[in-house]
């Protein structure tokens, strides 16, 4: 992997592939591209005409962390790429939370940004799952403070992605567990992220709102119904947007799917 250095010293690794127009692929809350092969795979597809970032966010992975953490720091690190890259406009792909981060780098006019795609963003609009816990963020950071990781990555799982506790539990005695464990702090990073937009109330009318660029957000067909409402609100939301559902289940899609969406999006928008 190559690194490049954010405003604050923390060093980002990152692979790229192809070349053309700069595409940054950004994780949501747990991914990284040691363990998300999305990324690359959908660079290769668009090599042709796209320059893809798959980048290890702050903290994980082959990156390295600066505390204290604010959400202006990931920006940078978005900005610390697009500079790399050559300074051009970016477009901006976002995995679930990751496509919050997007939207939020895009409307901080820290970064040139040409396009921003949101994949499934995990908005809680309505009464249709709970709410996440008003005090989620920090009982995050309590159990890391307390050396207790796997309670956080627990938390994650039911809290915010609605797993079944049993179910997390089957999950501690798997091989994947400590490598979840090993990012735990950075679940709290994604939750600051989310901020009150998985409240179960609308979402912020102006926190997005000096995005004009267009904006494509996407849902899987076949995803978990609960994560509907929140994509078809942010499209709603945002005059430049675009929502488009397409084949895939379970919070993701496929590359074959992906790169022909995200080709049309950019070459058409």
């Amino acid at each position: 992997m190559s690194t490049v250095t954010s405003k604050d010293g923390t060093t980002i690794a990152f692979d790229t592939y192809g070349e053309g127009r700069t595409l940054i692929m950004i994780d949501g809350a747990t991914g990284y591209p040691a363990i998300n092969p999305l990324n690359a795979e959908t660079g290769k597809l668009l090599a042709d005409g796209f320059r893809t970032y798959a980048y290890d966010r702050r903290g994980r992975g082959n990156s390295t962390d600066t505390a204290p953490y604010a959400v202006e720091r990931e920006i940078e690190d978005l900005a610390a790429l697009v500079e790399h890259a050559g300074g051009g406009p970016a477009v901006l792909f976002g995995w679930s939370s990751g496509g919050v981060l997007a939207l939020d780098a895009a409307a901080s006019g820290q970064l040139p940004v040409s396009h921003v795609v949101a994949f499934e963003p995990p908005f809680v609009v309505d009464d249709v799952r709970p709410p996440l816990p008003s005090d989620y963020v920090e009982r995050l950071d309590a159990a890391n403070a307390a050396g207790r990781p796997g309670d956080a990555v627990e938390l994650f799982m039911t809290a915010a992605a609605g797993m079944p506790p049993e179910a997390v539990e089957g999950m501690r005695q798997s091989d994947f567990w400590p490598v979840m464990e090993g990012i735990a702090p950075t679940i709290a990073y994604d939750g600051r992220i989310i901020g009150t937009t998985m409240s179960g109330n609308p979402l912020p009318a102006d926190r997005w709102a000096s995005v004009d660029v267009p904006v494509l957000v996407m849902h899987g067909i076949d995803t978990w119904p609960t994560l509907i409402p929140g994509p078809r609100a942010l499209a709603e939301l945002l005059p430049t947007a675009t929502l488009k559902p397409v084949p895939g289940e379970n919070h993701a899609t496929t590359p074959e799917v992906l790169a022909p969406e995200l080709r049309a999006f950019v070459e058409g928008a």
